[in-house]
């Protein structure tokens, strides 16, 4: 029993003293590591350090001495317009009221047709003298128009000139002394990833500032032909809309006009480059003249190249030639692939509207055209744009095949129901679900004009085309709906 406890003392020393001895080593080892030069932490603490120094500052110190300088040239605009008495905002006719007041005020009781509404808007003062740019919807159907500037009295304002089309107005006021105008950029510098400056009158709250980026360039959001919008995520808000964005040079890049409801740090500004040239017609003569060549235009999808046999998806693809236009008398025809004008690249049919009503009214022009895989130039002579651009009982074919058609031939009388100035083309009068057709979104009344370029007059000649086109996966439309038409490729979906 002696033995064992000292056996077990014996074991527990040798324990003790091997555990001493690790510890031991593991403070040699740290205490030798703070010797060791540590190259790779040395390394990349001097490239942090380099690279810290030679790069330019990425945000700015403050916005406040910029914000200061431009502030004078942002006005708060105030606009009246006059309502129909009854209709609140975003709603239908009220419960008419006229025959509850008649009771307590007689027969003679007339329920006002018309209030008055206040909105707000924000503006940018472009000329010492007073003419002021904002959007067209701040004033459009203004009765009154008043304008505060920074520190200074009200004006009121009278609209000089408006543009629907790009959603701009001209404003000017009295002014006693010259006014703090700011100065016009270039908007084609601006890049993605650029910083701005919004000031404006949101929610009329005065002389707002908000900052961001450049968020994208070239926006389309259906606002118009002539779209062509700065996106940025510097906060808009409504009140800030014809209010200007700036760059950091304190120049005006862009005029604030639309914002994603639903979204957040989504906004859309005018390209200042668009409002230069049209503010001198604007002051002049109140409205903006436009070039006009009477094509109706289409981009080409995927479909519709391999259907043309096109190298590529770029150009504008003349869908219809309007008949008398500038266009018909050149030599200009249906299915022409318009890709430059006047030596501008044209990539798709957004390129072409702008291109063409920049060019002065009874210039010449050169349309680049591609026909049939063949490059030619057509002088063209542009015209003025015009103001304003803009159920059937039948025994029908069964859907054909792989296309989901169903059809019927335009007779004098369904012509006549139809509106139709003459009885050619055939009428879709089906659309099988999801069928190729469908899926090209041709819908019940349109009319097929032509089938793989050539046109038809009867559902026999229709189908003989399409019979022709048997072995193809895709089959090329010119389809009427309305007044307008367009080029649809179909592509085979099932055999």
């Amino acid at each position: 029993m002696f033995d064992k406890m000292s056996e077990r003392l014996r074991s527990t020393k040798i324990g003790i003293r091997s555990a001493t001895a690790v510890v031991f080593c593991l403070l040699t080892g740290l205490f030798a590591a703070t010797g060791i030069n540590w190259t790779g932490i040395s390394a990349a603490q001097d490239f942090a350090a380099s690279h810290q120094a030679s790069a330019a500052p990425i945000v700015r110190e403050s916005f406040a001495p910029l914000a200061e300088k431009l502030a004078p040239s942002v006005v708060n605009v105030k606009v009246t317009k006059v309502q129909a008495a009854g209709l609140a905002q975003g709603q239908g006719p009220s419960i008419p009221m006229d025959e509850f007041f008649k009771r307590f005020f007689g027969d003679n009781f007339r329920m006002p047709q018309q209030r008055p509404v206040q909105g707000a808007g924000s503006g940018v003062i472009i000329s010492a003298d007073g003419y002021i740019l904002t959007n067209n919807h701040v004033v459009d159907r203004a009765q009154e128009v008043t304008v505060t500037l920074v520190d200074r009295p009200d004006f009121k304002a009278e609209i000089v000139g408006r543009d629907p089309k790009t959603d701009l107005a001209i404003l000017k006021i009295a002014a006693t002394k010259d006014l703090p105008a700011a100065k016009m950029g270039d908007s084609d510098q601006l890049r993605v990833g650029d910083w701005v400056i919004a000031i404006g009158n949101p929610f009329g709250l005065s002389h707002t500032v908000t900052s961001g980026i450049v968020s994208a360039k070239g926006r389309i959001i259906g606002a118009g032909p002539y779209d062509d919008f700065i996106q940025t995520d510097a906060s808009i808000n409504p009140g800030n809309s014809g209010g200007p964005l700036f760059n950091m040079n304190g120049e005006v890049v862009g005029i604030n006009t639309a914002i994603v409801p639903n979204g957040q740090g989504i906004g859309f500004a005018i390209p200042v480059n668009t409002a230069k040239p049209l503010i001198p017609q604007l002051v002049k003569t109140g409205k903006v003249t436009r070039g006009y060549i009477g094509v109706n235009i289409q981009s080409i999808s995927a479909e519709i190249a391999k259907a043309m046999k096109l190298e590529d998806e770029k150009g504008a693809l003349v869908a219809d030639v309007i008949p008398g236009g500038p266009a018909e008398q050149a030599g200009i025809q249906r299915g022409d692939v318009i890709i430059a004008f006047n030596g501008k690249i044209v990539k798709n049919s957004h390129d072409l509207p702008s291109l063409v009503a920049a060019t002065p009214v009874g210039g010449k022009a050169t349309a680049t055209v591609l026909r049939n895989g063949k490059k030619q130039d057509i002088p063209v002579k542009v015209a003025e744009l015009p103001a304003d651009e803009g159920s059937i009982e039948s025994s029908a074919e069964p859907a054909r095949g792989k296309w989901g058609l169903q059809l019927q031939d335009i007779t004098p009388d369904t012509a006549r129901q139809l509106g139709l100035e003459s009885d050619q083309g055939v009428l879709v009068t089906g659309v099988e679900p999801g069928s190729p057709a469908e899926e090209a979104s041709i819908a019940r009344g349109d009319i097929i004009l032509e089938v793989n370029r050539k046109p038809v007059k009867t559902v026999k000649e229709l189908l003989k085309e399409i019979e022709k086109a048997k072995g193809d996966n895709s089959l090329l439309l010119l389809a009427q709906r309305g007044q307008s038409r367009r080029f649809v490729a179909l592509s085979a979906l099932r055999q």
